[in-house]
C-alpha cells in the first residue's frame, strides 16, 4: 500500500461506508454481536466489504470503533483488542487496498477536562487501541464519533502518544456548526485537530447538500485563518430507509445514492478531499460518490 500522506491535497479520495449497516440487513444487529461476528466469523465481515470494494473506494475503513479497553470491557470481550485487530485486517486485506484506515471511536469513559487523572486515563485508552495496529499495514488512524472537543483531544493526544501514522480526525455536527453533545462546535473542534496533530479535519452530518457545503468551507476558511496545513473530510449521514419515501427530506436529505452526486460535486468545489456515506448508506452510495469525484484533483486555495 502506498504512503496516504503522498496523496494529501492531491487527488480526491472516498472511504468505505460502515459495514455495520450491512450487517444489520443480515441480521447481525448491536456492538457486542457485530463484534463476535468478527471474532468468530471474520468470513462474514469480509464478504460484507467485498461489495464495499467493487463500489470503488480508495480507503477501507476498519470495523474497529469500539478497540479502546474500555468499550471491550463493556462488551465482555477484555483482552480480545489485538485478535479483533488482526481479524479486521485479514477482513481487508485479499482485497488488496490502495489504503486501510483503523477506525477508533470514542471510549465512552466520563472525563472531568479539570483533573490530569481523568485526562490520563482517558488519553491511554486511546494509546492502548491505537497500539493493536503496530507493525500493520494500516496507513492511518481513523478517529471518527466524536461529539465533544475534550473527549477528541484525549483521543489526539492519545494516538499521537502511540505512533507517527497521520490521524484523520471527525467530529459529529449539528446543521448550525454545533458539536453533537452540544459542548462546543465544529470551529472549537478543528482549533482541537490543528493544535494536537491531526493531518485531516472532518465533520459528520445529516445536513442537507448545501448545508454541509456550508460546513466543510467553514473548515476550510478556519483552517487557511490559522495557516494551518489540513485535509478536509466531510462525511454525510444516510438516515433509515423508506421505499416509500418520494424524495429528500430534512430528516434524511440523502434517502437515495444519486442525492450524493450533486453533494459530492460542490464538497469537492469547497475544498473537501475525503468523502465518504456514513449511518445507513450502501455500496450504492459509496459508488456514486467515487464515480462523481473519479479522476478528479482537489480544489485547493
Amino acid at each position: 500500500m502506498a504512503d496516504i500522506a503522498l496523496r494529501f491535497f492531491k487527488d480526491m479520495l472516498v472511504l468505505s461506508s460502515p459495514v455495520d449497516a450491512a450487517l444489520r440487513r443480515q441480521g447481525i444487529n448491536g456492538a457486542r454481536e457485530q463484534m463476535l461476528t468478527l471474532l468468530l466469523e471474520p468470513e462474514t465481515i469480509e464478504e460484507a466489504y467485498r461489495l464495499e470494494v467493487v463500489a470503488g473506494p480508495q480507503c477501507l475503513v476498519l470495523p474497529t470503533a469500539l478497540l479502546t479497553p474500555a468499550r471491550l470491557a463493556e462488551l465482555g470481550m477484555n483482552g480480545k483488542g489485538d485478535e479483533l485487530a488482526q481479524h479486521a485486517l485479514q477482513a481487508v486485506e485479499a482485497f488488496k487496498p490502495q489504503h486501510v484506515l483503523a477506525e477508533i471511536g470514542p471510549c465512552g469513559l466520563p472525563l472531568d477536562a479539570s483533573s490530569k487523572a481523568s485526562l490520563v486515563e482517558n488519553r491511554d485508552q486511546y494509546a492502548r487501541a491505537a497500539h493493536l495496529f503496530d507493525g500493520t499495514a494500516v496507513d492511518a488512524v481513523f478517529l471518527n464519533g466524536f461529539a465533544a472537543a475534550d473527549d477528541l483531544k484525549c483521543a489526539l493526544m492519545g494516538v499521537r502518544k502511540a505512533c507517527d501514522l497521520p490521524v484523520f480526525a471527525s467530529v459529529d455536527v449539528t446543521a448550525d456548526g454545533a458539536l453533537a453533545s452540544g459542548r462546543g462546535t465544529l470551529a472549537e473542534a478543528v482549533d482541537v485537530m490543528v493544535e494536537f496533530g491531526a493531518a485531516v479535519a472532518g465533520f459528520t452530518t445529516l445536513a442537507e447538500p448545501t448545508v454541509a457545503t456550508a460546513l466543510a468551507a467553514s473548515v476550510r476558511d478556519h483552517l487557511a485563518a490559522q495557516g494551518a496545513d489540513l485535509c478536509v473530510l466531510a462525511s454525510l449521514v444516510v438516515g433509515d430507509r423508506n421505499s416509500k419515501q418520494q424524495g429528500p427530506t430534512a430528516e434524511n436529505p440523502y434517502c437515495t445514492a444519486d442525492t450524493m452526486m450533486a453533494a459530492a460535486a460542490d464538497l469537492r468545489a469547497a475544498g473537501v478531499q475525503f468523502l465518504r456515506a456514513a449511518g445507513d448508506a450502501t455500496p450504492a452510495y459509496t459508488g456514486v460518490l467515487a464515480a462523481t469525484v473519479a479522476g478528479q484533483d482537489v480544489v485547493v486555495g
